[in-house]
């Protein structure tokens, strides 16, 4: 994976320029699984396991990629518990908090125009 490094510029923090580094961070994060992903862990810590038991659908190496991409972001910190096996916790930091309360919104959303939606998808596919 190639990343655009911070030069300083306002560019790197505009998302309308394709070659920011703003738009490669919003691409990351916007994204159906991480979207659900930091949902999920909310202010709690879960391992892997009850993670992928929270966002129904997805895949182990879905998950593993969103993790690390989170973690490379810094939205969300991976602590690895020396036992055997290893356990693996993660949880959101504090700009993946500040994240979270962005996704709540866009959840408050998805369930206050849920009808209205679905039923400009019946008449649209009519």
């Amino acid at each position: 994976m190639v990343t655009k490094q911070f030069s300083g510029t306002s560019d790197d923090a505009d998302l309308r320029r394709a070659d920011s580094l703003a738009r490669e961070i919003f691409s990351d994060v916007a994204n159906k699984w991480a979207l659900l992903i930091i949902e999920a862990l909310g202010e709690r810590t879960l391992r892997f396991s009850e993670l992928r038991d929270e966002v129904e659908g997805i895949s182990h190496k879905m998950l593993t990629q969103n993790l690390r991409m989170l973690e490379r972001n810094g939205l969300a910190e991976r602590k690895v518990h020396p036992t055997v096996p290893p356990r693996v916790e993660y949880k959101l930091t504090q700009p993946g908090l500040a994240l979270r309360a962005t996704v709540d919104l866009m959840c408050g959303w998805t369930h206050q125009y849920f009808s209205h939606i679905e039923t400009a998808r019946r008449s649209f596919d009519t």
